[in-house]
């Protein structure tokens, strides 16, 4: 097996990561229960979805905050986790506009 140089390896960004993971991946765990709660089973005014929807934050936002060392370098991560924020934030405020 060839050995990878230093530029293909993932990079020891961990300052920059950890800070995507945390603040970009809580408001990509927002928009994500934000669609599910409004356009989800029974829409959102559902019985018990309040307390579901509460308690799917937490997941969602520690599944991306492990994924974020995933990434190459820092910038990278910082720079895919607001692609997708502004991404799913867009998605719900057009569908928002469309009801």
């Amino acid at each position: 097996m060839a050995r990878l140089s230093a530029d293909e390896k993932i990079q020891p960004h961990w300052w920059l990561k950890t800070l995507a993971g945390i603040v970009l991946g809580l408001t990509l765990a927002y928009a994500i229960v934000a669609i599910f709660a409004w356009y989800g089973p029974g829409g959102i005014n559902a019985p018990v979805k309040v307390q579901f929807n509460m308690w799917l934050i937490t997941p969602i936002w520690l599944l991306v905050l492990s994924l974020s060392y995933l990434f190459k370098t820092g910038i990278k991560a910082i720079t895919y986790l607001g692609a997708a924020n502004v991404a799913l934030y867009a998605l719900f405020f057009f569908l928002r506009w469309l009801s």
